[in-house]
């Protein structure tokens, strides 16, 4: 903890003395676990916590469950914050009991976020997760993972059929209602409270209004454990039932299926982007290990879908463990 950091939580009358390291995730954020049940998160630059602040005063007034904010400041991006404990979704999935029932409530969390931002009527909205937006994730891919990672250099028939497959990735996705996406909404950002028995959303800071599946891709093509094909479909099967009945929409089956595959396959690009970056750009290359893993998702996503079949043969060859 930095001395600055030190003398501010003085000021918010915290006791640094015991103050606990807590390992920090992708980002430059780093956290402390206080006494009291508080929790201090310093965001160093270029880490912005407006939007953080942000996000997390629109929620918690919609009624959404995310941690108080007790204090903060902007510059140089500290935070106070109630303390959920250390028991998250992943440590409640990983012990093997009553599975189905924290998934169904992770799903309910999801149609939550969705149904009050069709609810809110505060401005300005959400930013727009735009064409650009979807664009620039997928070119992580590019970048990082062929060119980076692999060395490839892509000629013009590899490049058409590339562009080919994230163009019908973006036009999913943007054809899709839109709603509130909390947009890393996975095991790991999911804590448990206990005196609720609930789980809270944290790390929300890039939220914005996006597509309705990408929320249910990000929690079932998780980076800890593959779920397999029946039972992801079941649960989105079971979300779509419910999303039906929320928003009076008719809704059948193989084309819902379809929307959730393809959006699964826009962030499992991504995110092998964002792996090899963290690695070869931040020094992190531990994420290298979890690459074979969404190998495999893009893999059964090229194969399991009629449509995307012919893209098969180019992609396999990059994708080889």
């Amino acid at each position: 903890m930095t001395a600055d950091a030190a003398v501010w939580l003085h000021g918010q009358a915290v006791d640094t003395g015991q103050a606990q390291a807590i390992p920090g995730d992708a980002s430059a954020r780093r956290y402390w676990r206080l006494a009291g049940r508080r929790l201090f998160m310093d965001a160093p630059a270029p880490e912005d916590i407006l939007s953080f602040l942000r996000v997390q005063q629109r929620w918690r007034h919609a009624g959404l469950p995310v941690p108080k904010i007790l204090a903060a400041q902007l510059q140089p991006g500290f935070v106070l914050l109630e303390d959920l404990g250390s028991k998250d979704l992943k440590t409640i999935l990983d012990a093997g009991t009553d599975i189905e029932q924290w998934m169904q409530q992770a799903l309910d969390l999801i149609l939550a976020v969705q149904l009050a931002g069709r609810a809110d009527a505060s401005r300005p909205l959400l930013s727009c997760f735009s064409r650009q937006d979807l664009e620039e994730e997928l070119a992580l891919f590019h970048d990082w993972y062929l060119l980076r990672h692999l060395g490839v250099t892509l000629d013009g028939k590899e490049q058409r059929t590339l562009h080919k497959l994230f163009a019908l990735l973006v036009d999913n996705a943007l054809h899709q209602p839109q709603v509130w996406v909390h947009r890393d909404f996975h095991a790991r950002n999911l804590m448990l409270q206990m005196d609720h028995r609930r789980l809270v959303m944290i790390d929300f800071q890039d939220a914005v209004t996006g597509p309705w599946t990408y929320d249910l891709a990000s929690l079932l093509w998780d980076r800890h454990w593959d779920w397999g094909r029946v039972r992801r479909q079941g649960w989105i099967l079971d979300f779509q039932r419910r999303l039906t009945g929320t928003c009076k929409r008719d809704m059948p089956q193989e084309p819902f299926l379809r929307s959730v595959l393809w959006m699964a396959l826009q962030r499992n690009f991504k995110i092998l982007g964002i792996f090899c970056r963290l690695a070869y750009r931040d020094g992190k290359s531990g994420y290298l290990d979890l690459l074979p893993q969404f190998r495999k998702y893009v893999l059964d996503a090229l194969t399991e879908d009629t449509q995307l079949n012919p893209f098969l043969p180019t992609f396999s060859r990059w994708l080889a463990a």
